[in-house]
């Protein structure tokens, strides 16, 4: 059995407007192979100081915690960003914690998307999520970087390299988006991880978890920074990339 302990906390008035899921770019034409940077991390951290999204020409992972950038290479090399650097795509909020959770048992990821789900009593709510504590296990992934003529990503998963992490502390940082979002944003869950010494992270792709603590913030709001750029304004957006976000999120070519 599951040692779980549930606390809550009220949201005041001061919070609301900074209670605001900002996403920069478009998660659709991101996803069907629009890499190039647009938007400072600058910028993005005005809007939030916790989220997570992709590097510039699609070298890596990146996660956004406590107001700092770090990126994870396909070598595995994870280090911090500059706020000079730029983002094709990044979701931030300013993270406060409005229910805390204490998890003492071995749940593999769907596993603890299914006890999320428990916690998470808006179907349609948007919920940022931070787990911190031990992991028996991890396995994240990085894309490697790219050059032009662009592929979708979910082309590219024959090249995406992997990572394990056994008996390891660190961070999950990650959403609940609810399915009207779709399109602009990845719906359903997305989690990045960093490691406590700062050397590792990633996409998630499978976990176990062993002692951890999990963080909730429901948002209220969101916006939208749509790219102003030629190839945007060309893109496709009528395209159903649902089974392409779905292959990506996972990890799996089919």
């Amino acid at each position: 059995m599951a040692l779980v302990c549930l606390f809550a906390t009220s949201n005041t008035s001061a919070q609301t407007k900074s209670n605001t899921l900002y996403t920069a770019g478009h998660a659709s034409a991101f996803i069907g192979g629009l890499y190039d940077a647009v938007y400072p991390y600058a910028k993005v951290l005005k809007h939030g100081n916790f989220g997570l999204g992709a590097p510039d020409k699609l070298d890596g992972e990146v996660l956004v915690l406590d107001g700092r950038i770090y990126q994870t290479q396909s070598t595995g090399k994870t280090f911090e960003v500059k706020p000079t650097e730029l983002t094709p795509f990044t979701v931030v909020n300013f993270f406060k914690a409005q229910k805390t959770a204490s998890v003492r048992q071995k749940l593999s990821k769907k596993d603890l998307f299914s006890y999320l789900d428990s916690l998470l009593s808006n179907k349609n709510g948007i919920y940022a999520i931070k787990i911190t504590g031990n992991f028996n296990f991890i396995k994240t992934r990085a894309f490697p970087p790219v050059k032009k003529p662009y592929v979708p990503l979910a082309d590219m998963l024959p090249l995406q390299h992997f990572f394990t992490f056994e008996n390891i502390k660190g961070t999950l940082v990650g959403y609940r988006i609810p399915a009207f979002m779709d399109g602009p944003n990845i719906t359903g869950y997305h989690f990045h991880f960093l490691s406590d010494d700062k050397k590792g992270g990633g996409h998630i792709i499978e976990l176990t978890t062993g002692d951890v603590t999990i963080e909730i913030d429901e948002l209220d709001s969101f916006l939208v920074d749509i790219p102003q750029t030629k190839d945007f304004e060309d893109f496709d957006l009528q395209k159903d990339r649902r089974e392409e976000v779905k292959r990506v999120e996972n990890g799996k070519k089919d």
